[in-house]
């Protein structure tokens, strides 16, 4: 079987890849048969493959199994082949039903690195954590700036977009420097600067590790009303974690289970409202559909205008979704605008009566070597099995191991048992992929 990892194209900032060239030239020398289709924005240039005897060519025609990182535009999926790559349809996105109809009528496999999870239900290979490092430095880029249109000249106004730093640990390393004269040079009149984080996985976790770049003081959800209020003598910056169980509270007044909040999210009301006047920033990483509430609400803005909120950095990016305000996506050179309670459209740029919002949709691709790196280091494990499984066989005789097979979203043409409830929402001929 002929590997081949495609081109990055969704726009001039994603420069990531699936496999760097030490991963694929250590799988190549275990047997295994790859082509990389050539490509001018790579954070790996084409010469850094060929030089470790990996092919190179335009088109990745002859390849039987196609890596990638982005969804592949529609015009360029080929028949039979099998995919991998974030198809981003599990929740029915509509933006992505042509591509999966498309996929099914070609008679492709699909694999989804979104679905490839532990017995558990734990991603087992992701970005995540790369997009809570890119969310987190913007969010603060936005906030420096939002504040400096406003008068307020802080340490803050120096940080710079993710994308602008040599590396992600370039970031860091001015980012400490920031947080020193945070202790001293923040004004009073901010102090402190609160910032509130909604969730606790991977993402979370990317932002933990930018935020203790400065002098961040963790506080509890029950201490934020006393432990936020402005306070000239306070730290420069306390931050807060909320869970499942700060942010909404039983209907009926029973006590709060996270295992039926998940399976009955109706039996229980957003509560989230009571946070939002002490804080300054709120980061949103959470997994969200229509059926939980949300964390900010149109009408909660338009009813608290002037409130102290004044950045929301949306990482979870999606639109109209937990941040309602969210209203489109935005670029890693311009990655704020600002919500107007009044109109409720978006403004560009920091200033503005409502919160600015940062919504970049693709944020690991503004680090681009440290997440392909870390990536590879996961997906190299993994393509053995996808490379020596028999992709002629039906579903249930594929041989992959149990986390690899949950993440078959279609194969030779058809939605796999799990994936089938996509059926309603492709148009076409329902009995070609039922």
């Amino acid at each position: 079987m002929l590997i081949g990892i495609r081109r990055e194209d969704k726009n001039r900032w994603e420069r990531r890849v699936p496999l760097v060239p030490a991963d694929v030239a250590a799988l190549q020398a275990r047997g295994l048969r790859f082509v990389i289709q050539s490509s001018p924005n790579r954070i790996f240039a084409d010469g850094d493959y060929a030089a470790l005897g990996v092919e190179v060519a335009a088109d990745l025609a002859a390849a039987d199994l196609v890596l990638a990182v982005k969804e592949i535009p529609i015009k360029l999926l080929l028949a039979g082949k099998v995919y991998v790559y974030f198809a981003h349809v599990i929740k029915a996105q509509p933006y992505n039903m042509p591509m999966l109809q498309r996929l099914l009528e070609l008679g492709c496999s699909l694999v989804d690195y979104e679905r490839i999870v532990d017995e558990n239900g734990r991603r087992l290979i992701f970005f995540s954590v790369h997009a809570g490092y890119a969310g987190m430095i913007d969010t603060l880029w936005t906030l420096g700036q939002r504040w400096r249109a406003q008068g307020l000249v802080t340490p803050l106004a120096e940080v710079k977009l993710t994308h602008e730093y040599s590396s992600f640990a370039a970031a860091k390393e001015h980012l400490r420097e920031i947080g020193a004269r945070l202790v001293t040079e923040l004004p009073a009149a901010v102090r402190p600067l609160t910032i509130g984080m909604a969730g606790y996985g991977n993402v979370a976790r990317g932002c933990r590790e930018v935020l203790d770049c400065l002098p961040a003081e963790w506080i509890e959800p029950a201490d934020l009303a006393r432990l936020g209020a402005r306070e000239p003598a306070a730290p420069a910056l306390r931050c807060v974690e909320f869970r499942e169980a700060d942010m909404v509270a039983p209907a009926r007044g029973q006590t709060f289970s996270l295992p039926e909040y998940y399976q009955h999210p109706e039996r229980y009301t957003g509560v989230f409202a009571r946070h939002l006047p002490h804080l300054d920033v709120l980061v949103n990483t959470i997994y969200w559909t229509d059926r939980y509430p949300r964390l900010v609400t149109r009408a909660w803005t338009r009813e608290n205008r002037g409130a102290r909120l004044q950045v929301i950095g949306d990482i979870s990016c999606d639109i109209e979704g937990a941040i309602e305000l969210t209203l489109r996506a935005t670029m890693p050179d311009e990655p704020s605008y600002v919500y107007d309670p009044d109109t409720e459209t978006a403004r560009p740029g920091v200033a503005g009566p409502g919160p600015a919002i940062m919504a970049v949709d693709n944020l690991p691709c503004e680090v681009p070597l440290e997440s392909s790196e870390y990536f590879s280091r996961v997906l190299r494990g993994m393509v053995p099995a996808l490379a020596s499984c028999d992709w002629s066989a039906a579903y249930a005789s594929l041989d992959l191991p149990p986390e690899l097979k949950t993440a078959v979203i279609a194969h030779r043409g058809e939605l796999t048992p799990a994936y089938r409830y996509l059926t309603e929402h492709l148009k076409g001929n329902p009995d070609h992929h039922s």
